[in-house]
């Protein structure tokens, strides 16, 4: 009776409402302050390279390897659509896993308040839109028929705690490589063909680290042009495949999940051990120096009235295991 309400509830909206994300399930959700508008791009601030669509979703418990198995078994021929460049669903992982009960205390921040989060990367906003209005996207959300439709939200109320919650992005500072061929990730028909029995998780295919900032409102300018001019040498790394600073399009403000960052350094390693390694290299203390050089009078005006940093609190990691990767021939 509660499914049937929910169901119900869902449906009286079904008008208003629509599933938006790279590959998002078929729970609608609705579209106020949550589809991507095609932002005039800001003179001062940096272009824009890649377009980024994601959903997030909160797993019923025990459900997550039923929620992965509905992803791998989906109909879906989104690497052959023109303009697709990389996707992963991502799968959190705690930071303790990772640098530790320490490292994790000390670092501090908040982490994501959802399980999963799609993740795909396009050439451009208009190669999104043309997918996210055409017959692809109806296929890979149950959107054929209204039979169709009603069997996928069911079986969408059955894992997801809720429906899912939509989040786009601008592509920044992207740089990928060129993925060596892996015989091992088989595509058929543009979509990955993985064993998904519902009862085991699928295994890590790749890695990523983010750092989310809440940059305050006036130091977007600012934030960006620090970013831009880091000496970073990532795409020259054993098991780097792509680094895309992520810039929020449209406002963070009352967001379902309370994600309230607008802007995310995001990185794919092949593995964790990758990441590690670069972690504990002369790269990474590099790189997160002080930054650009100065000139002998900036630094001495930057001593004598040090900068108030461009984010309102300090930054907060996360981190996330990719599985069902799939890349266009050219990388990310």
């Amino acid at each position: 009776k509660k499914m049937m309400m929910n169901i119900a509830r869902i449906l009286s909206s079904l008008f208003l409402v629509s599933s938006v994300d790279g590959l998002a399930l078929s729970a609608p959700i609705r579209m106020t302050a949550t589809v991507p508008a095609k932002a005039v791009e800001t003179a001062k601030l940096l272009p824009r390279e890649r377009y980024i669509a994601s959903n997030r979703f909160k797993v019923r418990d025990g459900a997550a390897a039923k929620f992965e198995a509905r992803w791998a078994n989906r109909k879906s021929r989104l690497a052959t659509l023109e303009g697709f460049r990389y996707f992963t669903l991502l799968r959190q992982v705690p930071l303790e896993d990772v640098i530790g009960p320490k490292g994790a205390a000390a670092m501090g921040g908040k982490t994501p308040a959802y399980d999963y989060m799609s993740y795909t990367i396009w050439e451009d906003y208009d190669s999104f839109s043309n997918w996210r209005n055409g017959e692809a996207f109806k296929e890979a959300h149950g959107g054929t028929s209204i039979g169709a439709f009603l069997t996928a939200m069911v079986s969408s109320l059955a894992v997801l705690k809720g429906p899912p919650s939509p989040v786009f992005y601008d592509g920044l500072l992207h740089l990928s490589n060129v993925p060596e061929p892996d015989e091992s990730k088989k595509v058929e028909g543009g979509w990955r063909v993985v064993d998904a029995d519902g009862q085991n998780l699928l295994p890590a295919e790749c890695f990523i680290a983010a750092n989310r900032f809440a940059v305050r409102e006036g130091a977007e300018e600012e934030f960006e042009e620090r970013w831009s001019k880091r000496d970073s040498q990532l795409n020259q790394l054993p098991g780097f495949k792509s680094f895309t600073m992520l810039r929020r399009d449209g406002s963070p403000a009352n967001d379902k999940f309370g994600d309230d960052f607008n802007y995310m350094s995001f990185t794919v390693w092949a593995d964790k051990d990758s990441f590690m390694n670069w972690r504990n290299s002369q790269s990474f203390k590099d790189a997160h120096s002080s930054g650009a050089k100065k000139n002998s009078n900036q630094q001495v005006e930057d001593d004598i009235k040090p900068q108030q940093p461009p984010w309102t609190r300090p930054p907060s990691v996360a981190f996330w295991e990719g599985i069902l990767e799939l890349s266009s021939p050219i990388g990310a």
